[in-house]
């Protein structure tokens, strides 16, 4: 079996990825800013980037930040990679990328491209959101006596487990350039999902839906970041407050 590396490898997916590749016998390393031995921030790059990707067959990219600001680091990774002889760079990217002038979506497409144009062997997948980033999202905003929403807008999300699989999948294949879309079962109304979030964990807020202003506000209402025709997930949002519950987690 390979040598596969996983950036953000402790991260919400990249645990998951990690999980699923050493079930299938690959060795696997994790890079991450405090995961030994391969503690690499990898805005700095530098020897200790060089040791973690030497005699590695495969990168999974799932590093990120949600400020933005991915390029310089992934810059980084490209430039250790293309040394060390890495035959394929697979990236976890986001469905509407290139539709939502949304400030963290032109990070992730300006990577996407910078990865298409490395010269390495490539793999870029898109996903809708994951379950328990609404979750978060949700969280936070029920903590107003209003849960205040942005109005007209869907989302898609999807399992972050299933995601992994997918990619996992991916990482042990041939660089299959720009693959199909990954998606949630159901396109919801965010006040479906705000909904449901209140019912599972058994808070009462008034639900009021806001207009906001902007291109990137425009581009979400009109579903630029959602693939209905790409509804592969299986698990529903309800299904991950079921087991978020399960896990002790009722009141969010």
């Amino acid at each position: 079996m390979s040598t596969i590396l996983v950036t953000g490898g402790t991260g919400t997916l990249g645990r998951h990825v990690c999980e699923r590749l050493r079930s299938d016998g690959h060795e696997v390393r994790v890079l991450s800013r405090h995961s030994r031995p391969y503690a690499v921030d990898l805005r700095q790059g530098g020897p200790a980037l060089d040791r973690a990707v030497a005699d590695v067959e495969t990168v999974v990219h799932c590093a990120t930040s949600p400020r933005g600001g991915d390029e310089q680091p992934t810059r980084n990774l490209i430039t250790a990679a293309q040394r060390a002889g890495v035959a394929h760079l697979v990236y976890i990217s986001i469905v509407g990328v290139d539709r939502v002038p949304f400030p963290y979506y032109r990070s992730k497409l300006a990577v996407e491209r910078m990865v298409e144009d490395s010269g390495l062997g490539w793999t870029v997948l898109r996903t809708t959101q994951f379950h328990d980033l609404v979750f978060r999202l949700l969280r936070a905003a029920s903590k107003a006596p209003v849960l205040l929403l942005p109005a007209r807008v869907k989302d898609q999300p999807i399992e972050v487990t299933e995601v992994a699989e997918r990619l996992s999948g991916l990482a042990q294949r041939a660089p299959a350039g720009r693959v199909d879309e990954m998606g949630g079962p159901e396109v919801r109304t965010f006040e479906s999902l705000a909904e449901s979030y209140l019912r599972a964990t058994g808070r009462r807020r008034p639900v009021v839906e806001v207009p906001l202003a902007g291109q990137a506000y425009r581009a979400f209402r009109a579903g630029g970041h959602l693939t209905p025709d790409h509804a592969v997930g299986k698990r529903t949002f309800e299904d991950y407050l079921a087991e978020h519950a399960r896990r002790g987690g009722r009141k969010g």
